[in-house]
This record gives C-alpha cells, structure tokens and sequence, in this order.
C-alpha cells in the first residue's frame, strides 16, 4: 500500500488530522523532489563529460587528415561551445545547480583540450606542469562564476596532480612552491559551501578531497631532512583530527568526516610503520647540522604543522578537564618528544609501541562506553595490526606468537559479544 493510502487512513481513523497530513504529503513529496533533482544533478554533469569526450574522439579519429586551419578551429569549438552554454546558464538558469555544474563541467574538460592541441598544432613548448599550471588558473575563475562544486573539485585535483608531477616525478628540477596559493584559491568556494550548503553532498566531497590533496603535496616539501617530515605528517594527521572533532565536522555521519578518518588511520598507519627499529637505527646515525635543519624547509614544514595542531587543541581543552582529552589528539606532540630522544636513545621504538598499544586499548574503552561496535573493532584491529607487526619483526617462538593471536582473536570475539549481550539487556 502507497503512503498516501496510508495517511488517508490515518485521517479516516482520526489518528492524525488534516492539517498533519497535508504536512506529511508536503514531505515526502520535496524528498522525491529532492532525489530527482540530485539524480538530474549528477546526470547532467556525467552527460557533460561524456559529451566533451566524446567530441574529442571524434575528431581525433581524423585528426591527421585535417588542415591546420581546420585543425585550429576543432580545437577551440569545444571551448566556444562551453562557453556558450555557461552563458546561457548565468542567463537563463542560473538557478539550476544541474546546469551550472554540468556547463562548467564540460568547459573545464574543454579548456583542457583546447591548450593540449594549439601546443601540438604549432609545437608550443612546454611541460606537464606549465600544461597543468596554465589549465588549472583559466578554470580558477570559472569556479566562482558559475557556483560550480564540481569545477572546484577538478580544481583540487588538477593542482594535486601538479604538485606531484613537479614534487615527486621532475625533483630536483622544479618546486611546486605555487601549489599551496593555488589551493588557498580554492578556500573562498569551500568557505561558501561551509555557510550555505552545510550538509550537501559538494561539501562532503571537499572535506575529503582537500585534506587528501594535502597530504598527498606534503611530501613534495622534502628536500635534505626527510626524516623531519615524519614530524611534520604526525602534526597534519593531529590537526586533522582535531578539525574533524569540531562541532561542525562531528554533525554529520562518520563516514562524512574526512578530516577525522585520515586523522585517524594516518596516526595509527605512521606509528605501526614506525614501531619497527630500522627508522631509529638510520636516525641515530643520521648526522644533523643544527644551521641546516633550521634553514631546511622540512623544519619550516613541521613548525608550522606542530605550532597550528598546537594552538587547535589548546583551543578545543581550554576550560575542559584533562581526562576529557581524546589519546589521539596528544600523539603529535608525544612523538615531537618521542623524536628528540630516538636521536640518541634506543628507548624511542619501545615507546612508540607502547603509544600504539595505548591507543588501542583507550578505543576499545571508548568503543565500550559509548556501545559503538565499530569504535571497539577498530581499537582491536590496532592492536592486531601491532601483533602482526612484532609477529615479523621480533625472534619470539611460535608458541608465544601463537598465544598473542589467540588471546588477539579472542579478544575480538569476547568484546564484540559482550556488547551485543550488553545492547539485549537494555532491550
């Protein structure tokens, strides 16, 4: 039976009144709306991309065969017709989000297109990151413009590819020094969203896809010291989670908060991989220069990431009691210690592990309270994971390994059943 059939039955048995039912029939009837128009969204945008494609491919079939006058024209047909349809969007519908994103969409595809073939037409010199560089600042302004989510995701993505390519694949050519304003560009549209469209789907995806794009260039600042930026990703992984345990971030699902989650598993992943003594073994051999590591700019990465994970969770515990701290948000500034002592002791890797095991058992404890199975699993799995880690990195017998995956796995299953006994109880 349809829901309409069941409010009227409601208002026959004087259940609900009118009034209310008429408010209920509103309801669903925006949700449907809702769910159409987020499809005709996504649609579009697809639709958009598939078409600026699919003209690429056609006309790259016959490509040798054209002049170059023609040749010239093809290329930019794509950009003269996406532009057109931006302007009839501002125009005509610039209320529709579909048309927005899908036109602005398509010209960003367009643009791209356009610089690669004049370059080939009339062998224009250049590299991937000038291609990259020149692509991302013509669509910049296209994102504020238009109001385009999508664009501005493209964005983040090109200037992530450009900061890798100059970072990681051209090193030590270049320095994708200009990558971190070409971000900060992007903060204005991000800040809109956080205002306007706090809960929708673009903001979402921009809270997963900025931290990601940091992480990812980070390591492009590595130059004579790496070994600083282990201090410098701990940070950013702190920071992040402190972020994703403001008001604002904590809202919405778990699997919404980006921030949070690569927090979270960046902490754990970089402690696992560092409980294991060849780091420290290299580090106490390593030798410093103090001149060098204060100009180095591994060291002006690291304080700045320490300094701001620093003064948020000062922020965030001001006024609050010292046992309300989560384990995580401290880590950073224990591995800064942690750092210091493993130039010239051996006792860093015990601590590290010792961390490890801490966070483990205090989200098991966390997962315990609040009755949240997956909090309890995920302390459990980091615990596992630093049972795997010693299981290969320690000579113990395999008695003893196998009794540490036994007690492990019944930990697993004795936790997991004594909350869903817990959750039948309160029943």
């Amino acid at each position: 039976m349809s829901i309409h059939n069941d409010i009227s039955e409601l208002v026959k048995a004087d259940i609900i009144t009118q009034e209310t039912a008429d408010k209920m029939f509103d309801y669903y009837k925006n949700k449907g709306s809702s769910s159409t128009n987020r499809l005709f969204i996504v649609f579009g945008i697809l639709g958009a991309i598939l078409v600026g494609l699919g003209i690429i491919l056609i006309v790259a079939h016959n490509w040798d065969e054209l002049s170059r006058g023609t040749k010239t024209f093809f290329a930019f047909l794509p950009v003269l017709a996406g532009q057109m349809l931006c302007g009839y969007t501002l125009m005509k519908r610039q209320d529709s989000i579909a048309w927005r994103e899908s036109g602005s969409a398509f010209l960003f595809f367009a643009v791209g297109s356009s610089i690669a073939l004049i370059s080939q037409i009339y062998n224009i010199p250049g590299d991937t990151g000038s291609f990259l560089l020149t692509w991302m600042l013509l669509c910049l302004p296209l994102v504020y413009l238009m109001n385009a989510s999508v664009t501005s995701l493209l964005y983040i993505s090109g200037i992530t590819y450009y900061a890798a390519y100059l970072g990681y694949w051209s090193y030590p050519s270049t320095d994708p020094y200009l990558y971190w304003l070409l971000l900060v560009c992007s903060f204005p549209h991000y800040y809109n969203l956080y205002k306007k469209k706090p809960e929708s789907n673009f903001m979402i995806f921009h809270n997963w896809f900025i931290p990601l794009s940091v992480i990812i260039s980070f390591g492009t600042v590595a130059k004579r010291t790496e070994e600083l930026m282990f201090i410098t990703y701990l940070s950013l992984f702190g920071l992040y989670y402190l972020i994703g345990n403001l008001d604002f971030f904590a809202r919405p699902k778990a699997k919404n908060n980006g921030y949070k989650i690569l927090g979270t598993l960046g902490t754990t992943s970089l402690l696992l991989t560092l409980s294991f003594d060849w780091f420290w073994e290299n580090l106490r051999i390593k030798d410093f220069e103090f001149d060098e590591v204060i100009r180095a700019p591994e060291f002006f990465a690291s304080s700045i990431t320490s300094l701001l994970a620093v003064g948020l969770l000062y922020w965030q515990q001001k006024g609050k009691i010292f046992k309300h701290i989560k384990p995580l948000a401290t880590v950073f500034i224990l591995f800064i210690v942690t750092f210091i002592l493993g130039l010239y002791s051996s006792i860093a890797v015990v601590l590290i592990n010792l961390f490890v095991l801490a966070i483990g058992i205090l989200t098991i404890r966390d997962g315990a309270r609040k009755d949240h199975l997956g909090i309890l699993n995920f302390g459990l799995l980091v615990i596992a994971a630093l049972v795997i880690c010693r299981f290969f990195d320690r000579d113990l017998s395999f008695v003893i390994r196998g009794v540490l995956f036994v007690s492990v796995g019944a930990g697993f299953f004795a936790l997991n059943y004594w909350i869903l006994n817990k959750r039948k109880t309160n029943e």
